[in-house]
């Protein structure tokens, strides 16, 4: 052993210990370790910093761009609705479907990115549905993962596994060669979940955005069920306003918006007329929205309506809670006549004054400094009361006030930087292309795409680049290899499979999955020559096992998830151990059987 590679070996165990016990940010251990390869002598200068360029990381800014600019033109709708209507509110079905559809995705696209399609639907979900973030996010990054492994252009390593074999004059695998043993591997991933993933993952993430809409619902016990109607021709409401039909007063029934002609009207004023052909949104009771419907002759609308694509989901118009600013001008007045909806645009649904909490018409009632008063609007009106010189703003805004609604120019932006990415361009580059076309068609601003990187991943995964390229450069990877191999040469073949899988598993932690598969391939060949076993097999479960990521968030798709989903190192190696045990598990098994 010389001494860099106890240099390299001394700071691998620093890092894993501070990752394990969580004493610093896994972004600022991922730092210390960039900046002490390069002041230790392991690195150049340049090669500490390579990271912050390298294929990996820009592909990963690239594809949080991209997943924002997806959830911004309202391309997440369009995903989440076929969802939900299969699996309903059932968290379980949901992780089903989402981590099937991912890893089916991950087969024959970088698993990245397909990722990086489902991230914004998922967080959709949570904000609508109540879908714990925690408990869904890390089953579908594994799913994604997994799926990479379900044919031989699924992942780096098995890309590149075929051009090592050539390069040994040793048969190339076909396209679905690996196929059984990925299909296996996904779907023990998605059981594994199904079954243990209430137990394994955290409940809810405390301090993310999509929970203060449902923290809110809950506070106030507010209404939830939004019924859409059509007003036909000869109906009895024709003709009426919104207040002489009394809707709030005798139904408890709120209008929160009303389309005709293609317009949207939000909240609309108490003289609005009622006419022939105009749809409307009502928030209540079912029982209450059939008794109205009936007594107008009402014709009820599914989810395709217009006004039910606009206002399920959250992604335009939410509630909010405005408390009346003690010098307020409209201390003393009643809704009446401060006219808020005509003024503010929003919709009223409950008042508290002081230990009093009103739900039927307030509209009289005078408001107090310091009354509550809980509305539903647009979060574009809804932003402007943040300088409101009445009202206090107590609500955060939960979705972007200037959505683009391109949902086909941002889905064929996605689709044109990962067909770049198909079609032999370098990843990062074909993903940035396709961020880039989105900033440039409108869907999204620069501003916006540099606001949607998080950079604690960005430096996570390039601070630990120059970790793997000091292993590489310094013998330490060789070194770890070879001493563990010749410990089980002549011993049983399983244990042999056994080693080479979890030296695989350890380096693709610490390095590239694609650069653990080029160093340990040639020495798996050799070692197989001098055990007399077949080389093919050994080397394609190197391929597969450098997939075999979940301990820690090193992985792209682990690192663009852990922000979102509120994980701690912890988190993935509590769930992530016993994956990796069962995914080694089945990976020796499966290509020992099967194709040894």
């Amino acid at each position: 052993m010389t001494y860099e590679i106890a240099l390299v070996l001394a700071l691998i165990g620093v890092a894993s210990l501070l990752l394990i016990t969580e004493k610093l940010r896994v972004d600022v251990v991922a730092m210390l370790v960039m900046l002490a390869a390069a002041w230790l002598g392991l690195v150049t200068p340049a090669q500490a910093f390579s990271g912050l360029a390298s294929n990996a990381v820009v592909a990963v800014m690239a594809v949080m761009m991209l997943s924002y600019g997806l959830d911004r033109s309202g391309v997440t709708q369009h995903l989440t609705r076929p969802i939900m209507r299969l699996a309903g509110r059932s968290e379980s079905r949901i992780i089903v479907l989402m981590s099937a559809t991912v890893g089916a995705l991950s087969a024959f696209m970088q698993n990245v990115g397909a990722a990086a399609l489902f991230l914004p639907a998922l967080l959709r979900l949570a904000r609508t549905n109540g879908l714990s973030l925690p408990r869904t996010l890390m089953p579908v990054g594994f799913a994604a993962i997994l799926g990479g492994c379900l044919t031989m252009v699924g992942s780096g390593p098995l890309i590149i596994l075929n051009d090592l074999l050539r390069q040994r004059d040793l048969q190339p695998y076909g396209l679905f060669a690996v196929t059984p043993l990925g299909v296996v591997l996904l779907a023990v991933g998605i059981g594994y979940f199904v079954a243990f993933g209430r137990r394994l993952l955290p409940r809810a993430a405390s301090g993310t955005a999509a929970g203060h809409q449902t923290e809110l619902i809950d506070a106030w016990n507010l209404p939830t069920s939004t019924w859409y109607f059509a007003i036909p021709v000869h109906s009895t409401l024709e003709g009426k306003t919104r207040e002489t039909a009394r809707l709030w007063e005798n139904h408890n029934l709120h209008l929160l918006a009303l389309e005709e002609k293609g317009d949207v009207l939000y909240a609309p004023w108490r003289h609005t007329v009622f006419r022939a052909g105009q749809q409307l949104a009502l928030l209540g009771e079912r029982e209450d929205a059939t008794r109205f419907a009936a007594e107008h002759r009402l014709q009820e609308l599914g989810e395709r309506c217009r006004l039910c694509s606009l206002l399920q989901g959250g992604d335009e118009a939410g509630f909010a809670e405005l408390v009346v600013r003690p010098r307020a001008a409209i201390k003393g007045h009643a809704l009446r006549d401060i006219a808020l909806r005509k003024t503010l645009g929003v919709e009223p649904i409950l008042l508290m004054s002081g230990l009093e909490e009103v739900r039927s018409d307030f509209s009289d009632m005078p408001l107090n400094a310091g009354d509550t008063v809980v509305v539903f609007g647009p979060w574009s009106t809804l932003a402007t009361l943040q300088h409101d010189r009445n009202f206090l703003l107590v609500s955060p805004i939960e979705a972007s006030t200037r959505r683009s609604r391109r949902p086909v120019v941002a889905l064929c932006c996605f689709a044109l930087g990962i067909g770049l990415a198909l079609s032999g361009v370098q990843l990062s580059l074909g993903l940035l292309t396709g961020a880039l076309a989105m900033v440039l068609l409108r869907v999204m601003t620069i501003d916006d795409a540099y606001h949607a990187i998080d950079w604690r991943t960005v430096f996570l995964l390039a601070g630990l680049i120059p970790l793997g390229i000091a292993m590489e450069t310094t013998g330490a990877a060789a070194y770890i290899a070879g001493g563990a191999t010749k410990l089980v040469a002549g011993e049983n073949p399983i244990l042999l499979y056994f080693t080479i899988g979890v030296l695989a598993t350890v380096f693709s932690l610490f390095m590239s999955n694609v650069a653990a598969t080029v160093l340990l391939v040639p020495l798996t060949i050799a070692i197989a020559g001098m055990a007399g076993l077949e080389p093919r097999p050994l080397a394609l479960l190197v391929a597969v096992c450098a997939s075999n990521s979940f301990i820690l968030p090193t992985h792209q798709v682990n690192a663009l998830f852990m922000g979102p989903g509120g994980y701690h190192n912890r988190d993935y190696l509590k769930a992530g151990g016993l994956m990796s045990i069962l995914f080694l598990v089945c990976a020796v098994g499966i290509v020992y059987l099967c194709y040894a």
